[in-house]
This record gives C-alpha cells, structure tokens and sequence, in this order.
C-alpha cells in the first residue's frame, strides 16, 4: 500500500514540476541583420508581469497585451494569464546579437529563461595564399606538390569552404576546416581557413583555382563570394599515339599539321628518310614552319610536301619536340584517303546487319511453311483432302489392284471417253470366260469432278501405260457381237496388251491430262494400230446427266446385265488367261 502511495505522490510532483518548467522558443535564433523574428517563453501558470532584455537595447521592456511603449518591440504570446512572454522584433539589428532574457513574475518570485540571437554577418572576402613557391616567372615545375590556404574572415557564423579547379569540385586532398574566433568592439567575429595541396601535371596548367565560401547571409541575389588563382605549370612536350593526316591529293602541295602542348615553346625538328629539317628551313620538297601558338599551351606545328607522290603516303615522318624541361618524338602517317578506316561499326552498318538477319530469318520461314504446306516450288507433293467420292473411288481402285496388281491406261475416243482398267470388274458369263466392263463418256460431258481440272486445258489423267488397240477398239465401240472368233480375239487382245508404249504416252504415277490436239493425234495412232482406222465413229449420244457415285456403281451393274445385248458399250474376250497389262511406273 505504502508503494503505490509512492508513486503516485512521484508522479504529482513531476507533474506539478513540469507545470512550472519555464520553457523557451526558439533555443537559437539565426537571422540576418533586418530580419523580423518572435522569441518566447512559457510558464504553466498565469504571470504576474513580463520583463525582456535584448542586446543592444539601452532599457528593458516591460511587455504586456495591453499596452506598448517602446517602438519597433510588442508583446507576442497568449496573454499573461495563458504563462507567456514574448517578444516581436520588427528589425534586428547587428547590435541586438547575443543572449535574450526573459523573466516572469510567479506568485510573489521572479522565473527567467534564455534566448539565443544570432545576427549574422557576412565575412570577408575569401583569400588564397600559397604555401609552395613558384619561381620568378610564376611558374611550377611538373611534378611539384602545389599547395595553398584559403581563409575567411570575421563572418558570424563561421563560413564553409569548398575548392574548384575550372568550375569543377577540385577532388583533391584538403585538410579538416578550422574555425577560429575574435573579438572586435565587443562583437564577436568567426574565421574559416582550409588548406589544399598535390602534385602538380601538364594538365593542371592554366587552370583557375577557385576557393568559394558559404555563408549564412548567402541569398540568390547575393551569391557565394570566392578567390580564385590561375595555376601555370612548365612541361616537357606531352606524349601522344602516333598522329594521321587524311584528305591529302596526289601531286599536290601537301600541308601535314600536328597540334603539340608544352611549355614553354618548343623547338620543331622533321626527319624524312634520314634527312633532318629544322624549323623555318627547306630541304627539296619538305619545309618545315615555326610553331604556332594557339592558346592552352598548345602549337600547331606544320610540314609542307611540295608534288605529293603516291611513295610520300609510305613514308612515316618523325618529329622531335624539346625544351628546357625534355624532348619527345612523334610519329605521323599521311595518307589520299578521305577518311580513316572506321576501327568500329557505325550505326549504318548496324541497322543494316540486323535487316539482313530478319530477312535471312524471314526466308527461313517461308521455306518451312511452303515445305509443310506443299506451296511454291514445294507444290509438286500436293496434299489433298479426302473426301466421300475421293474416298469412294480409291478403295474401288485399291480393290481393282487388289484383284489384277495392274491399271490400264484410258483414253478418249472419237465416241467419247472410254474408262478402262481403273476400275476393271471381271464377271463370268454362262460359257465360263471372263468379261471386260466398259463405260463410255461422251465428248460433251463434264469429267472434271473426276480429274479436278480443266480438260480443254490440260487434258487427261489415270496412268502411264497408253491403251492398248484392242482396248481402246472396245471402248470405240469397235467390236460387236458378231465378231469373227472370240479366240482369235483373245489372242489378239493379249498380243496387243504385251506391246510397248507404242503411243508415246510419257510414264507417270500421277494423273496426267494431255492437249487436245495431242490427244487427237494419239487416238488416230490407236485406230491405226488396231486395224480399224477407217470404220466410221458411231453418232455421239446425248450427254447424259453426272450420276453421282452410288448411281454410277448401278449403272455398272446395269450395263453387265445387258452385256449380251448391247455391242457398243461391252465385249466379251475368250482368252482364258488373264492379259498381262504393263505395271505403273514412277517418275
């Protein structure tokens, strides 16, 4: 019981001590001369009075809501009652730096508090002051450590220092900032100094150090004040790769210009195939100028070839460079050619190999898809979609071959086209022999369903044997019932089955249409090899309409049950054996 008394009894008084804390705002104030500000301080409880004294000022102000007497101070705050005092200052002065003290009547005491003011100054000029020595010219030698002090004065607060070489931050080895006050007529006053230092090159000859400092009191129409120091370097000739003068005509006075730094000036010697030629002289067709001056430390110096021959291009021309600090050579190739050999790839040839790569690729594609699709020069392995009557007619004719392992060419005859062979259907009559089954289709009728072409065009398809005149004889119509001896026939009809491709019909495996006068001229051929050419073509019959495939097999059928009474559609062959018809070939 008696611990929780004590805390509680704790935190009352850290309450009622943090009630009667006097604060202040702000800690610090940094301003610069004429600036406006407000400073404050608070009590957790009502104030009897407030009281502030300012640096500078000759009396203290005694401040409240009601009433202000003295110019260019009033009171700022809540009110006396709210536990604040404070103070707005309509100008500061450089005076007025230093610390504000506020005091507060409490209950029958006084509380004060603290406010410090800073009124910045703006420092001097910053100064650069060498610690290395140049010689009397006010030159460094290459290779001397560099080294130099930039100081800022009597600024409030102290300025920062930064370094540049050429507007660009100096990136060089400094040392820490130091800061270091003084007093003067009472105001105290702040100095920066900062040191900068290394070896010094060729390159760092004619270049502006800058010493710039950064302050307080800096605005935008007030910019960082700076030192600056120009830094001159004596150098040998500088080095560099081998030189190449392009552009130059062919008999022609050739002008070779090299552009060198050093300092001081240098002295120019040209050696050409062993001959040396100074400065200002001429030696045959070689002259040798001064140098020239152009600025930075840098000479064009220049070789004159008087007729330029196509041997000067070979040649490689030396040049000594020296002063009082060194000498070094140099080496130059001249050259017709308008410009040097790129060593890379420009954009141009670029673009261009990424074109090729995509056509290259383009091409590729075409061939795969031409050779998966069968298209183009690919088009010789046609795919074809199967259909019903495509169907149809192949496991026909794959039975046919199944039965006699052989096809037999067709042809057109001046009665019509005559298909044989593809679909040849052996039948037996009542004597025993075998039968050959012939439809016959007319001139005028529409066979292109069949052999998916034009047949005035290109004309005729199945095989790569011809037809045989016994054959073709059979189709014409040529044959009747009445014929002399069906032995004799059937002798016939072998002989005539075992002939060469008497017809000079080109072999094939694939469905071939010939031209119509080719055509012609084939059947006349096979009218005379049967014997028959000048028999007398029956009438040509009306075209019939297409029948589709399964009213084709019923005309069959119902052509071989009339076999016996029609003559000119179908004959009947007593060779026992079956004739042996030439095999497809391929081409």
């Amino acid at each position: 019981m008696s611990r929780i008394v004590f805390i509680c009894l704790a935190a009352i008084l850290t309450d009622a001590l943090t009630w009667a804390q006097l604060n202040v705002e702000p800690n610090t104030a940094l301003l610069n001369e004429g600036d406006r500000t407000e400073l404050l301080c608070r009590y957790g409880r009502s104030i009897n009075y407030c009281r502030i004294e300012i640096p500078g000022e000759q009396k203290v102000l005694n401040l409240s809501p009601e009433w202000s007497k003295t110019p260019g101070f009033t009171y700022f705050g809540a009110g006396l009652t709210a536990g604040q005092c404070g103070v707005s200052i309509e100008r500061v002065k450089a005076t007025n730096n230093g610390q504000v003290k506020c005091s507060l009547g409490v209950e029958g005491e006084e509380l004060s508090g603290t406010i410090d003011l800073v009124v910045a100054l703006r420092p001097q000029q910053p100064i650069i002051e060498l610690l290395s020595r140049p010689n009397r010219e006010g030159y460094f030698n290459e290779g001397t450590e560099f080294k130099a002090r930039c100081s800022v004065r009597d600024g409030r607060p102290p300025a920062n220092i930064s370094w540049y070489i050429d507007n660009m931050p100096a990136n060089k080895r400094t040392t820490p900032l130091e800061v270091m006050s003084s007093t003067s007529e009472n105001v105290e006053l702040s100095t920066s100094v900062q040191e900068i230092q290394w070896h010094l090159s060729p390159e760092d000859s004619n270049r502006k150090l800058v010493c710039r400092s950064h302050h307080q009191t800096d605005r935008e129409s007030v910019p960082p004040q700076e030192a600056a120091y120009i830094i001159n370097v004596r150098y040998a000739p500088v080095h560099q790769p081998d030189a190449a003068v392009y552009g130059l005509y062919l008999e022609h006075t050739a002008i070779v210009n090299i552009t060198i730094r050093a300092s001081p000036q240098p002295k120019i010697e040209w050696t050409i195939d062993g001959a040396v030629v100074g400065q200002g002289r001429t030696d045959g067709r070689y002259s040798a100028y001064e140098p020239q001056y152009l600025g930075n430390d840098e000479y064009n110096v220049t070789l004159a070839i008087a007729g330029l021959t196509l041997e000067d291009t070979t040649k490689i021309y030396n040049l000594r460079a020296s002063n009082e600090l060194g000498l070094t050579d140099y080496q130059v190739r001249i050259s017709s050619s308008s410009k040097p050999p790129s060593s890379s790839l420009d954009v141009a040839a670029i673009v261009g190999i990424v074109v090729a790569v995509a056509v290259l690729v383009l091409v590729v594609l075409l061939i795969v898809f031409a050779r998966a699709t069968g298209r183009w020069c690919f088009g010789g392995k046609s795919i074809k979609t199967p259909t019903n009557e495509t169907q149809s007619d192949k496991q026909l004719e794959l039975e046919t071959q199944q039965q006699h392992g052989q096809n037999v060419a067709l042809l057109e005859t001046p009665n019509g086209i005559t298909l044989l062979g593809a679909n040849k259907l052996r039948e037996a009559n009542g004597n025993g022999h075998d039968r050959l089954s012939v439809e016959r289709r007319h001139h005028d009728e529409d066979d292109s369903f069949e052999y998916a072409t034009d047949r005035e065009s290109s004309v005729y398809n199945p095989t790569t044997r011809p037809l045989k005149s016994i054959l073709m004889s059979q189709a014409a119509g040529r044959y009747s019932r009445h014929s002399t001896s069906d032995k004799d026939d059937g002798n016939e009809n072998a002989d005539l089955l075992q002939k060469g491709n008497q017809l000079g019909i080109p072999e094939s495996r694939f469905s071939r249409w010939l031209p119509k006068d080719q055509r012609e001229l084939i059947e006349k051929q096979a009218m005379l090899l049967s014997g028959r050419g000048t028999s007398k073509a029956p009438a040509t019959p009306p075209k019939p309409q297409r029948p589709q495939i399964g009213e084709a097999t019923k005309a069959a059928n119902a052509t071989n049950s009339t076999n016996s009474q029609t003559t000119t559609t179908t004959t009947t062959t007593t060779t026992p054996t079956t004739p042996k018809l030439p095999q497809e070939t391929e081409i």
